[in-house]
């Protein structure tokens, strides 16, 4: 049963009946919300909108078999940014899970690589893409290195804190001990397709929360399975930016 948390939700679920309807008719027994926020918070790029998450946790408490909104993101030491929105989400009652953003060093420096040596690239281009590429794109690549080596730089960062298996381990335990019969996932990535898979094995309803071109073929392929997918641009206005509203 959908009961609007806010006034604002009612007025929008008004507009937007057959949706409600559709997500009343999905949300079997009690249900699990499940956010991998890395994969989530590049969405933003593709739909030209981003997620308000006190409004998508309003959204769903709205719902009276919604149980909880599980978050997994990581936290930047020292960045202020990250650490409020850390807070945020405990004060608008995600259950968050966290842990500290791995910042890798990753050298380019050029100064014994030969011009038409991939060595550089093969950690950026995937391998496939690397043996396709002609010596003149190779040497244009490295000349760029070289630049950004003669203003000074030698190093880029990059950033990694995945949850895989956090993900997938609390979504097992909810299943075993916690009665959660509607598994909602926020994610495309391939690697939920075993948990998937092995959820709809267990007759548990399992709804892929998502964005079109955003899936992976894994998951895709195990909608004849069981696997529903719902795209998050039916609810725009009930989650997204207040600013960004249609």
């Amino acid at each position: 049963m959908f009961r609007p948390l806010t006034d604002n939700i009612s007025h929008i679920a008004k507009k937007t009946q057959k949706t409600i309807d559709q997500l009343e008719s999905l949300f079997l027994g009690n249900i699990n919300v499940y956010i991998d926020h890395a994969n989530v918070r590049p969405w933003a790029n593709k739909l030209g909108w981003h997620i308000d998450y006190r409004r998508l946790k309003q959204f769903f408490d709205s719902f009276e078999n919604f149980r909880s909104a599980k978050i997994y993101t990581g936290t930047l030491a020292g960045d202020s940014v990250s650490e409020k929105f850390i807070k945020d989400l405990h004060e608008w009652r995600f259950e968050v899970r966290t842990k500290p953003v791995k910042i890798m060093k990753i050298s380019i420096d050029t100064t014994s690589i030969h011009p038409q040596s991939p060595i550089l690239l093969n950690q950026f281009i995937r391998a496939a893409l690397l043996r396709k590429l002609d010596i003149a794109t190779i040497e244009y690549l490295n000349e760029k290195l070289r630049q950004m080596n003669a203003a000074g730089q030698y190093f880029i960062e990059d950033r990694k804190c995945n949850f895989d298996v956090e993900i997938g381990r609390d979504m097992v335990i909810d299943r075993d001990r916690n009665g959660v019969d509607t598994f909602i996932l926020w994610s495309g990535d391939s690697d939920f397709a075993e948990p998937v898979r092995q959820l709809l094995a267990d007759k548990k309803n399992v709804i892929l929360f998502a964005t079109a071109r955003r899936v992976s073929s894994e998951l895709n392929a195990l909608q004849p399975s069981g696997l529903m997918i719902f795209d998050i641009q039916k609810i725009k206005n009930f989650i997204c930016w207040k600013k960004e509203m249609s």
